[in-house]
């Protein structure tokens, strides 16, 4: 037999090396080959996800297209620039934020409350003494939402126990501004007015279960009303706010809506800022201009009530809710023109009233861990010389308090107060108080 040509032998031997070598790979290229369509099975799912995300989308903008042609109005706040709903519309658009407060309370005074005179000042509005024994406190419902591109309105309606009888009525009513230029922001409806510190916070927001003297005293506790304000925030590094109001004047320390129901009007202006990183400090003047005719101590005239407030907070870190120290001030002035008439006789004949009175409170906060706080305040009144209203005697009042909280929505406050309205009238009042949040619970003011 003929021996094979080198050449043939040589090229048998590649194919089968070759061969072998492509036997030895199948199995990575077959590994590779799954992955390569697995991931191309993926990238169909993906894409018709985003395809089915996106016809979603077309979807909900003509949907709102069509409710803004059927309304002939603006589009809800909460749409976006390109007209597609944010997360916060689909949310709120058509939902109002709601949220309840509840407050009970135990008092118990040494002193009947039945007999509680303020030497110098008599009582008007809610500026009394409280409820002894357990009762139901001030509980508020509020409703607060965007109206429109335009609009916010909120709602707040409050509900308490007195005299064993339960009363409901309107707290706030208002819609205010959200889209005006140069960072003004007008309001109208029923609200209270932002004169002074605390005359504009919910009480429950408050370090103690009741109000300063100066404020039951001169505000009968605090001050709202039907009416309008205008407010500038000026685009400044340091906080500055000015704004003006004019109320119906149904309220004290006004009384009878005088002229033509505006007989209330306020001025107002605000400043503050930051010291380094762990402090800050807000400080105030405003002015009340009241025009009374027959108000609930009987008085007919004009009343200017000058308010100087001053608020000062140390934080470690910048993080009160942890820790800090917040010391507070608000002095009053009170000056009055005209004549009071004894509210039990109105018939009798008037005396002229023409003086001041003033009053102050102090007031600072330790907060010794997030759980507890610890307080104290000073009130003081000082009456006037001379007039119907005159005394010899100034009231003041010290009180002390503890409060636990279990959360941001609840707590429990233990408070002890020393009430001296009379020269030989004390009443030392002890208090024990719970209040919880139930729904949507914004961030509080400064």
């Amino acid at each position: 037999m003929r021996p094979m040509p080198l050449a043939l032998v040589l090229s048998s031997a590649l194919i089968t090396s070759a061969q072998a070598a492509e036997r030895a790979v199948d199995p990575a290229v077959a590994a590779l080959a799954e992955r390569i369509r697995a991931l191309e099975a993926n990238a169909q799912i993906l894409q018709k996800q985003a395809a089915d995300a996106l016809a979603a989308a077309q979807a909900a903008q003509a949907e709102l297209q069509e409710m803004k042609a059927v309304r002939q109005d603006a589009p809800v706040a909460a749409v976006a620039s390109n007209g597609t709903a944010s997360p916060s519309a689909s949310a709120n658009a058509f939902n109002p934020a709601i949220s309840l407060i509840l407050n009970g309370l135990y008092e118990n005074h040494s002193q009947d409350p039945v007999n509680y005179q303020r030497a110098g000042f008599p009582l008007v509005g809610e500026g009394g003494p409280g409820t002894p024994g357990l009762h139901l406190g001030e509980s508020e419902l509020s409703f607060a939402a965007n109206i429109d591109d335009k609009f916010y309105g909120q709602l707040t309606l409050t509900m308490e126990s007195e005299d064993g009888e339960t009363h409901a009525g309107i707290e706030e009513a208002y819609i205010e501004t959200t889209a005006l230029p140069e960072g003004f922001t007008a309001r109208a409806g029923r609200f209270y007015s932002n004169i002074g510190y605390l005359n504009s916070h919910h009480t429950h927001t408050d370090f103690f279960s009741d109000r300063p003297l100066a404020y039951q005293a001169f505000l009968g506790n605090q001050y709202g009303d039907d009416g309008i304000q205008l407010r500038w925030v000026a685009p400044t590094e340091t906080y500055l706010e000015f704004g003006s109001e004019a109320f119906r004047g149904e309220n004290a320390p006004a009384g009878g809506a005088a002229h033509s129901g505006v007989g209330v009007k306020t001025f107002f202006a605000h400043a503050g800022g930051d010291v380094g990183v762990e402090n800050s400090w807000l400080a105030g003047a405003s002015i009340l201009r009241a025009d009374s005719t027959g108000g609930e101590d009987g008085f007919s005239g004009r009343d200017n009530v000058y308010l100087f407030d001053f608020t000062w907070k140390w934080a470690p870190h910048g993080q009160f809710k942890d820790a800090g120290v917040v010391v507070r001030s608000e002095a009053f002035l009170d000056d009055r023109k005209g004549i009071v008439v004894d509210p039990a006789d109105p018939d009798a004949l008037g005396q002229a009233w023409d003086g001041q009175r003033r009053g102050a409170y102090i007031e600072g906060l330790y907060r010794f861990s997030r759980s507890w706080d610890a307080g104290y305040r000073y009130d003081k009144l000082w009456a006037a010389s001379a007039g119907p209203y005159a005394s010899d005697f100034d009231p003041q009042r010290s009180t002390a308090m503890l409060t636990w909280h279990n959360s941001e929505f609840s707590l429990v406050r233990l408070q002890l107060a020393h009430d001296q309205p009379q020269p030989h009238f004390i009443d030392n009042i002890l208090t024990l108080q719970y209040q919880v949040s139930l729904g949507a619970h914004g961030a509080h003011k400064f």
